[in-house]
């Protein structure tokens, strides 16, 4: 019901002229008020505290807004939306000569911006016996909101040294089984222990906090980056408030919106977004399994635009009711495109039929929402001396995932052991920089499966055609086995599986192939072709070429065999064989 309140013109009332008749009120107008919407009555009731850094780490209402006006801003009609602040300067000849050298507060080895994902990297060096810093403009600490995570993915921070293995289940909230995939009553297709853990980010965080601290890290809370100059022997940041930490290599882990990042993109619009929103809440009565991906309806219309919706739920661990519950879609950023707000209403509508629950039968404990971005060209080569991106920033994690933590674990040990390295042999220019975040096919070619599942304005397809695909796909690759959809469902695309399962699709279902080319295009198809056969050519560059030249690292002078040892991680990381059941 609308809210109206009275309001009389200018606050006086007028006597007619040239009459003795008794003073007359003018009629009073009727204003109306805006009426909040629904998504902001629930969240204004629900109690907020404790937001951090990091997506996802903010909740209230406001937070929401600001975020919607930045991805309005990411959708305008303009290619650039403004000049990017020049955040990275190169400053001709040696820091330790200028006049600022006196004034620096700190040396280190590595810089790292940004704490609640840098903090991995930052002790995975600091095990390395190199002298770290953190810098983080909040206080450096995780989300309440939990991680859904799979154990081989965090023993890989054990490989490296971040965890100890009795620390995983310290940080394990809540563990669950079996885990879905299902498509629009098509049918459901289910998988033992993937992302089966519902991690906290606020106990996993504390523990890499103390242990990176008792390794002789520091972490300079509350400080905000303000520049970076690069010299010929060093990287100097400055912070605000005039504070100066010089250091040979600066990570920039300040994710997706990261300042360094704007400046080397120069204000592009991102090529693809998933846009995020959920709850977590309390009192669910079924909450002992997941949903990996479910789609229960077909594309529809949401704001201005069309959408395919996904959910992925799982139970939480703050109690045995309690149950985080996710909405997503694939977006091309355009005028027109769904806002966070918007979606949130219609999430409102949809996951009580979804969960088989009455929202006025649930407890809203926190309301979470995010925009992730993604670029074809990625990930991020280095744009300059001395400064790398790093997780988010630097665009490696795959384009159909939202959050980057499970990329983070998979790439930390091959990152960790190349940027000690680079430091040991001074290699810190951005053409061996570079070679850290190199081309990867495998993740170029995830960018068919983005387009697949991306709704178009104006699509000559069936509504369901996405759904059908999916199920499809799914169906394929569960026929074929634990090799071949355990890594996918993981965001780990190979040639081999790949290949069997677009061979048995095309089998299978081959009156689909039509509406595949209507829906991604032509010119979509043509340039993944490039990626799918670089991801052939990576899988036997890895398989064949690498145990012949893999003899020649120990051989060869320090910088070659720098650069030697890049190039076979990345034909092994670029064709996915990294990944091992």
């Amino acid at each position: 019901m609308s809210l109206l309140r009275l309001q009389p013109i200018n606050g006086i009332s007028q006597l007619s002229v040239g009459t003795s008749f008794p003073q007359k009120k003018r009629p009073l107008l009727l204003r109306p008020q805006a009426v909040p919407s629904r998504t902001q009555r629930i969240m204004e009731s629900v109690s907020v505290s404790g937001e951090v850094g990091g997506a996802g780490g903010a909740y209230s209402y406001e937070a929401l807004k600001r975020l919607d006006n930045l991805w309005s801003s990411i959708c305008s009609s303009q290619e650039v939306v403004q000049e990017p602040q020049q955040v990275v300067s190169t400053v001709p000849g040696l820091f330790g000569s200028s006049g600022l050298a006196d004034k620096a507060e700190g040396s280190y080895d590595v810089l790292v911006c940004g704490g609640t994902l840098g903090i991995f990297v930052a002790t995975a060096l600091c095990t390395r016996g190199l002298r770290v810093a953190i810098v983080e403009r909040n206080v450096l600490k995780g989300r309440e909101q939990e991680w859904n995570i799979s154990t081989k993915e965090l023993l890989e921070l054990v490989e490296v040294g971040v965890l100890e293995e009795d620390d995983i289940e310290r940080a394990t909230a809540v563990k669950f089984n079996p885990n879905r995939c299902g498509f629009e009553r098509k049918g459901d297709i289910w998988v033992n222990d993937i992302l089966n853990l519902g991690v906290s980010p606020e106990k996993l965080i504390e523990i890499v906090k103390t242990r990176f601290i008792s390794l002789g890290g520091v972490i300079f809370e509350q400080c905000s980056v303000s520049c970076i100059n690069v010299y010929e022997d060093a990287a100097v940041l400055k912070l605000s408030g005039d504070k100066i930490l010089s250091s040979r290599l600066i990570i920039d882990a300040m994710g997706n919106f990261s300042p360094i990042v704007k400046q080397i993109r120069g204000g592009r619009k991102p090529d693809g977004v998933c846009l995020v929103v959920g709850t977590c809440a309390r009192g669910f009565k079924t909450n002992s399994s997941s949903d990996v991906i479910f789609s229960s309806s077909s594309v529809k219309k949401v704001g201005d635009s069309k959408a395919q919706l996904f959910w992925e739920a799982f139970p939480a661990g703050s109690g045995p009711l309690d149950r985080t519950t996710y909405m997503f879609t694939y977006v091309e950023p355009q005028p027109g495109s769904p806002k966070l707000e918007e979606l949130l209403e219609e999430y409102w509508d949809l996951m009580p039929e979804y969960q088989g629950v009455s929202l006025d039968n649930l407890e809203i404990l926190r309301i979470i929402y995010g925009i992730f971005p993604t670029y074809r060209e990625s990930p991020l080569p280095a744009s300059f001396n001395r400064v790398l991106q790093f997780g988010d920033a630097s665009g490696i994690q795959s384009p159909v995932s939202f959050g980057g933590f499970g990329s983070l674990t998979r790439h930390l040990g091959r990152l960790s052991a190349g940027i000690h390295e680079a430091i040991n042999g001074d290699y810190l220019d951005s053409y061996n920089l570079s070679l850290l975040n190199p081309y990867m096919p495998n993740l170029s070619a995830s960018w068919l499966f983005q387009r697949a599942m991306s709704a178009k304005k104006q699509s000559n397809v069936p509504a369901d055609f996405i759904n059908e695909l999916l199920y499809t796909n799914f169906s394929c690759m569960q026929r074929l086995g634990d090799p071949v959809l355990r890594p996918f469902l993981q965001d780990v695309v190979q040639f081999g599986p790949l290949s069997k399962t677009l061979g048995l699709v095309m089998l299978t279902n081959p009156q689909i192939l039509p509406s595949i080319f209507k829906q991604v295009g032509v010119p979509v198809l043509l340039d993944w072709s490039r990626h799918f056969l670089g991801l052939g050519y990576y899988t036997f560059l890895s398989t064949f070429a690498d145990p012949v030249l893999r003899p020649l690292v120990h051989t060869l002078p320090s910088k070659m065999s720098f650069q030697l040892k890049r190039h076979l991680e990345a034909w092994k990381y670029g064709a996915g064989l990294d990944y091992k059941l």
